[in-house]
This record gives structure tokens, C-alpha cells and sequence, in this order.
């Protein structure tokens, strides 16, 4: 079975003007926990002066972790953000560390040296609290500030981020740079770097086209867990040009489509998008299958 992690109330929600009502963020998820959805990242422990919109993380964690069989994760910048989201409780917390020093530099305010060190404080505050702790490469495919970056420069910080302590990776296409191609070459890579165990994950955006092709060059290369996005919202905010997270709804008719279980009830997640609608009247929301509808006959 694959996982679909679901990033929208966290990557979604951090990149529109509006705020979504707390109230809003418990249907979203509930509704989403009952069609099959077993993994949602709730929100992020960072400062509501930068994030306003993710300013109630704790609030919806404490919700989240009442409903039944649902992987709480959140995502914290640094120690600070962590030790409040010990304290909130989560399931499992992430770390962004980006493969662009710039982009590291204009994102979380350090540099890769010192994205290292927050890495191994973050890892022991988890640890002491017997919480899951995963890193996410970002920009490992490209970043608009820098362009390329190179595969040995990836395989070098994968490495450094896995002796701070950290217990799970996933390879981020930040700004919807990635190929085919370069998902199999990186994905090996990285593998053979750290050990088939701790790279799971693929954090992907459609910004040119290309996420499900690349969800599938994943799968091909054993990956088991893949992030999306209700309704495609979200993107890096301090990522020029970076939007269009891989749509929930269409990840989950490809993958059933082709026979692979995910445990979600496809027509049930399809009635979700009216929460979020309703609570982000502004707010495009795109998929394909949502707007064509499921074809006759399809049974997952």
C-alpha cells in the first residue's frame, strides 16, 4: 500500500491570503481522515508574525490527535519550533533543509553548517519526546535563486542531516524543477548515501506538468510515501515561482487506477473539496479528475 501524506492544511495553507477559520481546519482534516487518509501534516511551529495563517497549529493538533488512526505531523523550522510542537504532542515532526544555501538562507535564516547543527538539537528534542523526526531535502531538484544544484552537493548535506539524527528523508521538487529522469538518478543516489530505509518519501509540486510522471519514476525506484495537496493549493512562500503541489484527488485516481491501494475512498475525498471551497471562497482549486469526474466503471 502507498501512503499519500496530505500537506494541504499545512503547505496549502501558508501560501493564501486568507485565513482559514480554525473550525474549518477540523472539518478539513476530519472529513479527510474519513475517507482514508491516514497521514496529514496539520500546520508548522513557526512564529504567527511570519506564518499567521498557521497561527492555531496547536489548537488543530490537539484535535487531530483525537481522531482515530491519523498520523499527526507538523513541520518546525528549528529547536524552538519543535520543542512547541513536543509539547502540542504531534506524531511525527519534519525539518526543512534546503539543498540551495540561499534558499536556506532566505527560508529558515541559516546557513547549511548551521541548518546541520539545528538538525542534531531538533533530533534530540524528538527523541526525548519519542516523536518521529524526518528531514526534507527542499529544493533538491533546483532552486529559482541558484538553478541547478549539484547531485553530489545533495548526497553530501543527505548524509551530514542523517549523522545530526535524522530518522526518515523525503526528496522535496520545491519549485516543480524535477524530471523523470532526475527523480530515478537522484532517488538511487541518495539511497545508496543514507540506506534504502531512511529515504521514503517525495514531496513534488506540478508546477510544469510534470508531478504524476514523476510520482511514477518514484514508484519504479521503491519509493512508498508521497506528499499532496487537496486541491493543489500551496507553495514555498520564500520560493520564487514555486507553486502547484501535486493534487490529492488526482494522485489517488492514478495510483488506484493503476491497481496500487492507497486505503482512500476517492468519492468521499472529492466531497472534502466543498469544505475547503467554502472556508477559501478566493482560492483556485485545481485537479483534472474533480473537474472530469471518475470514468464508468471505476471501481479502486
Amino acid at each position: 500500500m502507498i501512503l499519500i501524506s496530505e500537506v494541504g492544511p499545512r503547505d496549502g495553507l501558508q501560501s493564501t491570503s486568507r485565513i482559514m477559520p480554525l473550525e474549518a481546519k477540523k472539518a478539513w482534516i476530519k472529513a479527510e481522515a474519513e475517507a482514508g487518509v491516514r497521514e496529514i501534516e496539520v500546520g508548522s511551529f513557526v512564529p504567527p508574525s511570519l506564518l499567521p495563517q498557521l497561527a492555531d497549529t496547536a489548537d488543530v493538533v490537539a484535535y487531530a490527535k483525537a481522531i482515530p488512526n491519523l498520523n499527526v505531523v507538523a513541520l518546525v523550522p528549528n529547536a524552538k519550533g519543535a520543542a512547541r510542537a513536543a509539547e502540542a504532542g504531534v506524531h511525527a515532526m519534519s525539518i526543512p533543509f534546503s539543498m540551495s544555501e540561499t534558499h536556506s538562507l532566505k527560508n529558515v535564516r541559516k546557513s547549511h553548517g548551521e541548518m546541520v547543527e539545528e538538525i542534531r538539537e531538533v533530533a534530540k528534542i524528538a527523541k526525548a519526546a519519542n516523536i518521529h523526526f524526518a528531514v526534507g531535502l527542499s529544493t533538491a531538484f533546483g532552486c529559482t535563486m541558484e538553478g541547478p544544484i549539484s547531485d553530489d552537493q545533495i548526497v553530501r548535506l543527505a548524509g551530514a542531516a542523517a549523522e545530526a539524527g535524522g530518522q526518515e528523508f523525503s526528496l522535496s521538487d520545491t519549485t516543480g524543477y524535477a524530471n523523470p529522469a532526475q527523480v530515478r538518478r537522484l532517488v538511487r543516489k541518495v539511497k545508496a548515501a543514507i540506506g534504502d530505509e531512511k529515504l521514503t518519501t517525495l514531496h513534488l509540486h506540478n508546477t510544469r506538468g510534470l508531478g504524476l510522471a514523476n510520482v511514477v519514476a518514484g514508484l519504479e525506484e521503491g519509493i512508498t510515501t508521497f506528499d499532496a495537496s487537496l486541491g493543489g493549493i500551496g507553495g514555498c512562500p520564500f520560493a520564487p515561482g514555486a507553486s502547484g503541489n501535486i493534487v490529492t484527488e488526482d494522485l489517488v485516481f492514478m495510483l488506484e487506477a493503476m491497481g496500487i491501494d492507497t486505503g482512500i475512498d476517492l468519492p468521499k475525498l472529492l466531497k472534502v473539496r466543498e469544505i475547503v471551497a467554502a472556508a477559501l471562497p478566493d482560492e483556485p482549486l485545481y485537479g483534472f479528475t474533480p473537474d472530469a469526474g471518475l470514468p464508468l466503471g471505476f471501481a479502486p
